[in-house]
Formats: structure tokens, sequence, C-alpha cells
């Protein structure tokens, strides 16, 4: 189950849950239950842990490839610059059509920096923001179960009483 879909679905067992009386914040809520439901939120978090890992090795296999694609068009612009600049007749005309394969090579090589850059920074935007939703589900549950635990609402393991439906 995705990570998010399990958040989505203990916020709302904890918005359906009964109030505990005369309260208007406080809630009761199988502890079992709740348990189950961060344990498998828990165990949904490793695979897009790993999904944000292999979108930093795509970054960097595509910043990569451009690079060398970049490397590579640089290189045959100075190759035909330097072919069309050793024909005597020519070679006015060579130096410029050199240097404008260049300067397209270099304008090419930007253009696909810029494209990689902005690929990566919104897939890194994305799961941060992913993550940061997921921090602050997870940071409101906790909050919500101390609060439990600090009214009495948990009891002890030891315990067999039924909670107070």
């Amino acid at each position: 189950m995705d990570p998010l879909d399990s958040i989505d679905e203990i916020i709302e067992r904890v918005q359906d849950a009964r109030s505990v009386p005369m309260s208007r914040t406080n809630f009761m809520y199988d502890r079992g239950e709740m348990i189950e439901l961060l344990e498998s939120l828990r165990s949904g978090l490793p695979s897009e842990i790993r999904k944000a890992a292999a979108v930093l090795d795509e970054r960097d296999r595509i910043i990569e490839a451009g690079r060398r694609e970049a490397d590579r068009i640089i290189s045959e612009g100075e190759t035909e610059h330097a072919r069309l600049v050793s024909v005597n007749e020519i070679t006015v005309s060579a130096e410029h059509e050199g240097a404008r394969i260049i300067a397209e090579a270099r304008t090419e090589a930007q253009r696909l920096r810029e494209e990689v850059d902005d690929y990566v920074d919104t897939a890194l935007a994305n799961f941060e923001q992913f993550l940061t939703r997921a921090l602050a589900s997870i940071e409101r549950g906790r909050d919500k179960m101390h609060a439990l635990r600090e009214i009495g609402t948990f009891q002890g393991e030891d315990s067999e009483r039924p909670l107070p439906f």
C-alpha cells in the first residue's frame, strides 16, 4: 500500500474515532489497529526511500549522459572547425562556420544541462513534498498518541480491561 494512502487511512480512522466523553479533541481508538496501521506505513516507507535513491541515480546518469553528449558535440565542432580552417581557399568561411558550430554545441549543451537540472529539481521537490507530508502526519499521529497516553486512555499492556467505548 502506498504510504500516502496509509497516512490518509490513519487520518480518516482518527477522524471517525469516538470522542472521549466530555472532550472534543481526545478520542478512543483500538491500540492494536493503530499500531498495525503505523507498522504498515513504516513498511511502505523504505520503498519510497529506494525510489528517491533511484531518482538521484537517474539524475546522475542523465547529467553524465548530458555531459558526454555536450563534450561529443563540442569535440565534433572543434574537429569540424579545424578541418575547415586547414583548407586554404575557404579559411575565413571555415573559421566562421567552426565558431558557429561550437557556439551551437555550447548552446545545446547548456540547454541539455538546464533540462536535466529542471527534471531533477522537480523530482526532488515532489519527493520533498511527500516526505514533508508524511513526517507531518506521523508527527500529528505521535502527538495524538502521546496526548492520549497523558490523559490515561492507554492502559498498560498487562491490563485486560476493555477500552471504554
